[in-house]
């Protein structure tokens, strides 16, 4: 009901009353083809190889027009790369190459990986995981939650161990 009152009342406007002083002229440009939205950061996160043609050249455009997404690109895809063929012993050029550049949210994700560096190497150069581990807490977690406020103590460690 009020965003009905809202939109009329901007209807009644007239065009010019809504634009700042010295406005009139400005037209933004047209990228839509070519901005990377939320659905778009694919064009990073995939391997290039694999990117479709079309979506290769959206992004390419893109990057000319900005550096710093250029910047982060090359990061992100380095690090993917690290992350895939186990290669940590590359982290220490990397966090060098990452704090060259202005990305501040970069160097926020560079600063909590230099706090434990040595554990972040081993994760990427070892082949053992905690996995297996993380799931069987994940799935208890997630039966504790069902059952939060439901039953007492023992039907929780009846499907605890039922679970397992």
């Amino acid at each position: 009901m009020g965003g009905d009152r809202a939109t009329r009342l901007s209807g009644q406007l007239p065009a010019r009353s809504r634009l700042l002083p010295g406005e009139a002229d400005f037209s933004p440009p047209d990228h839509s083809s070519a901005t990377v939205t939320p659905r778009r950061r694919r064009w990073i996160l995939r391997r290039p190889e694999t990117l479709p043609e079309i979506d290769h050249l959206r992004l390419k455009a893109v990057l000319v027009h900005c550096p710093e997404l250029d910047a982060l690109t090359t990061h992100v895809r380095s690090f993917a790369q690290m992350l895939t063929e186990r290669q940590g012993e590359r982290l220490p050029q990397w966090l060098d190459a990452v704090r060259r550049d202005d990305l501040p949210s970069l160097h926020t994700l560079a600063a909590g990986i230099e706090r434990d560096r040595d554990a972040v190497i081993a994760g990427l150069t070892l082949p053992w995981n905690s996995g297996v581990v993380e799931g069987h807490v994940n799935r208890m977690k997630m039966l504790k939650r069902q059952m939060f406020g439901r039953a007492g103590f023992a039907l929780l460690r009846k499907r605890v161990l039922l679970a397992i």
